[in-house]
């Protein structure tokens, strides 16, 4: 049975289209893939030229060298393309999308996706960049547009975030989760630096304030294109105590939050911990002659007592004795009162 071709060729390289042509014994690799060349019918092949076999197989040739300084255009079933095993993106809107689905269309797809030969499985793309062109064109249907390169992951990477870089595409947050994940992957920052086109203190700052983030409520707050480094910074600000992390981690759980477009997912995240720390108070115990002695912090989630030794020295420890009796006393003023639960 023959092999379904999986790639054919542009317009430009029409004369060399070989898909859906029956299996040829002597058949030749072509950018790592075999391909038959076009055979003749049984009776056109007892007066097929000797210098018509040499022309189709230059043909070839040429196309092999074209395709391997990334320069040919190719057709791919976009059944046989994976995505990069890094993804940069944190999610684009239905709304975006549709209107690329429109344009590619109305008026085709006009900008090639780039992609690779995939390294673990044979016959397989993996794509570099055009995540977005490929989602669309297996809405439409029919083939996608595609220039195949032999890359190494540094190189696929690099590729990957300077296209982005060059139609300014990833928000700060996309550009930062991407680097992080690079540097998960263990890629070098050198590497992540080309691929970013920023400077080794740019990404240190970048890495480090994604540190400070819970990687799921990065993904489900999304690309917040509103928003760039100082919102965010300030974001990480608010969630550094862990009962905030807690808080923001539920904020993304309530009804209707994924709902939201990004920037409003951000905006709900960062009002609910704004809101926690407004209701913050601090304030002093003093003693009877009027020093202070205790320094009393209260947030929504914990009220800290911070007793003075320079003060009184032994006060703190005498309380910490004396918490089993006050506690006990507060649960016989509670059911005295009727404040249980």
């Amino acid at each position: 049975m023959a092999r379904k071709n999986v790639f054919g060729l542009a317009e430009s390289d029409a004369s060399t289209t070989v898909e859906n042509e029956p299996p040829f014994a002597n058949s030749r690799p072509l950018a790592g893939f075999e391909k038959p060349l076009k055979r003749a019918s049984p009776v056109g092949a007892i007066s097929q030229s000797l210098g018509g076999i040499n022309e189709k197989a230059q043909r070839v040739d040429e196309l092999e060298r074209r395709l391997a300084l990334g320069q040919a255009i190719v057709e791919l079933d976009p059944a046989v393309v994976d995505s990069s095993f890094v993804v940069d993106r944190l999610g684009v809107s239905a709304e975006e999308q549709e209107m690329l689905v429109s344009q590619i269309r109305d008026h085709g797809q006009q900008v090639p996706i780039l992609v690779r030969p995939h390294p673990d499985r044979e016959g397989r793309f993996q794509v570099a960049y055009g995540h977005r062109r490929l989602a669309a064109i297996r809405k439409i249907g029919g083939t996608v547009r595609a220039v195949v390169r032999d890359l190494t992951d540094e190189q696929l990477v690099v590729s990957q975030g300077q296209e982005n870089n060059a139609r300014t595409d990833l928000t700060f947050i996309e550009r930062s989760f991407f680097a992080s994940r690079l540097e998960e992957r263990n890629f070098s920052r050198d590497v992540i630096m080309s691929a970013l086109g920023v400077d080794k203190a740019a990404l240190s700052r970048m890495i480090a304030l994604v540190d400070r983030l819970p990687s799921e409520l990065i993904e489900a707050i999304g690309a917040a294109p509103g928003f760039g480094r100082t919102r965010w910074a300030e974001l990480a600000d608010l969630i550094d105590e862990k009962s905030k992390k807690a808080r923001a981690l539920k904020a993304i759980l309530e009804p209707g939050f994924s709902d939201m477009k990004s920037d409003e997912r951000f905006q709900a995240v960062y009002d609910q911990l704004r809101k926690s720390r407004d209701k913050a108070r601090s304030t002093v115990w003093r003693t009877e002659a009027g020093r202070k002695a205790v320094r009393i912090s209260e947030t929504s989630d914990t009220l800290k007592l911070a007793f003075d030794k320079m003060i009184e020295p032994e006060f703190g420890a005498f309380v910490e004795t004396r918490l089993s009796a006050l506690y006990q006393d507060f649960v016989r003023a509670k059911e005295t009162t009727g404040t249980g639960d």
